[in-house]
């Protein structure tokens, strides 16, 4: 597995409890996956947005010590990548059938019963969000809850759908160029992290940048045509019965189609975080606002113990937490939609 240029990203060796990395042959093709912790442990599975793998799109949020300790204080978590998008991927073959949503989300459940898993926790970003949605509209049996960051859930817009063809092309005729680039950190990132002419581009599009360069053309056009010809799942949600969580980011392109999957939810299982200042991609741009909300949404499964290895004074895991902040979430920038989330009692 090849690292990264060092003097932008953590080499990917060192990310703590050190990840393995198996390569599942499913029926639709091989998949890599990467676990992190005790398998032991209820398993959370994550999948990525198009272009991106597990370090570019999740690794804000598990570097955030208050997240890190507790989500693998209470998971052994399966990073899934879209096929062809893991470390040192080679471009997949044109003889190879390019794969639906359907594929994707059936590929997720071949994983689960290599592992041997049974019921999963779910986090997903953008059109990842949208795979496992889907995943868990089909396999409902196999999904505890989802944690939904910026998601997608019915047919792409007419403006969506244009821009997707024009990535297509350029992926295409040019490969990916810094025109592709621009489109696609402008889709991930809010304008504040993206440079303009009077702010110049953060560290994390500038990692993001070069992470992009390590992807194969061909391998993105493949997940970017199978999630611009996605069907629409609103219809469906009502019926999904897990507990649900989603953020967005207020400038995120897809802030109204996130608001507008939460109205097709039951509102008895979902709550709604809103960013602010924030893009899309609200698990690298502002990591620690989605820590209390995720604590108390881990809490309602029982799944959440405070962990005896987080030391930041930051963390709303410890019992003398000095920034108040936290308690607050108008104060970091969050407008919380109170849904309750409490299953009735049977």
């Amino acid at each position: 597995m090849r690292g990264f240029d060092d003097s932008v990203f953590v080499c990917v060796e060192k990310i703590p409890l050190g990840g393995k990395e198996h390569l599942i042959r499913t029926g639709r093709g091989p998949v890599s996956v990467i676990v992190y912790g005790e398998q032991d442990k209820p398993a959370l599975i994550t999948y990525p947005d198009i272009a991106l793998n597990y370090v570019t799109c999740f690794q804000g949020l598990f570097f955030c010590p208050e997240a890190s300790s507790l989500l693998l204080h209470n998971f052994c978590v399966y990073h899934i990548s879209p096929p062809g998008h893991e470390f040192g991927a080679a471009a997949i073959s044109h003889d190879h059938p390019v794969l639906s949503v359907d594929d994707l989300a059936d590929q997720i459940l071949e994983i689960l019963n290599y592992f041997g898993l049974g019921t999963v926790m779910c986090m997903g970003a953008l059109a990842g969000a949208y795979i496992l949605t889907l995943f868990a509209t089909k396999y409902r049996e196999r999904v505890l809850g989802l944690i939904l960051v910026s998601p997608l859930s019915g047919h792409p817009s007419w403006s969506e759908w244009v821009g997707n063809k024009v990535m297509s092309h350029l992926l295409h005729f040019y490969g990916m160029c810094h025109l592709l680039k621009e489109c696609l950190l402008k889709r991930y990132f809010s304008k504040e992290v993206r440079n303009d002419a009077n702010v110049p581009e953060s560290d994390i599009a500038q990692a993001c940048r070069r992470l992009l360069n390590e992807r194969k053309s061909t391998n993105v056009m493949r997940y970017l045509h199978a999630i611009n010809r996605r069907h629409d799942l609103t219809k469906r949600l009502k019926k999904l019965g897990c507990r649900t969580l989603v953020f967005v980011g207020e400038h995120s392109p897809f802030y109204a189609e996130a608001l507008h999957m939460t109205t097709k939810l039951d509102k008895r299982y979902c709550t709604l975080v809103e960013v602010q200042a924030c893009g899309s991609m609200v698990t690298a741009e502002q990591p620690y606002a989605m820590v209390v909300p995720m604590e108390n949404f881990l809490k309602a499964y029982g799944l959440y113990r405070p962990s005896l290895f987080s030391t930041s004074p930051r963390s709303p895991l410890s019992p003398s937490c000095s920034f108040p902040e936290l308690l607050y979430p108008e104060k970091m920038g969050l407008k919380l939609k109170p849904i309750k989330t409490k299953l009735a009692a049977k």
